[in-house]
């Protein structure tokens, strides 16, 4: 009885282990690249140049970094308005952090 069920358990364990690598195989195909309209492509650039430089410089704003990371996402699915927007976005907040470097320093007391 014992050598039976052994006999059924490995044959079920074989043919389970057959479905799983039938699955693997379809997922293989890398999947078709999302593209983007050639003025986002160079917003996105501009914009990850501008944080790359600011983040060198240590005045990186969270939200320009946040701005791109949703810039990058947006390319990812090939949206190219969201792009625009969001590379528009933290390019701007980096022209801001490095306008915001030439404050004058506050001093406190004497």
């Amino acid at each position: 009885m014992s050598k039976v069920l052994l006999a059924l358990t490995a044959a079920a364990l074989l043919g389970l282990s057959g479905c799983a690598d039938m699955q693997t195989k379809t997922g293989d195909k890398p999947a078709a690249k999302a593209t983007i309209s050639a003025e986002a492509q160079a917003a996105l650039t501009a914009a990850q140049a501008d944080v790359k430089d600011a983040k060198a410089k240590n005045i990186l704003w969270t939200t320009a970094d946040a701005a791109l990371k949703a810039a990058e996402a947006a390319a990812a699915k090939g949206d190219s308005e969201t792009v625009l927007k969001q590379s528009k976005l933290a390019s701007d907040h980096v022209q801001k952090a490095r306008a915001q470097m030439n404050y004058p320093v506050l001093k406190t007391g004497d």
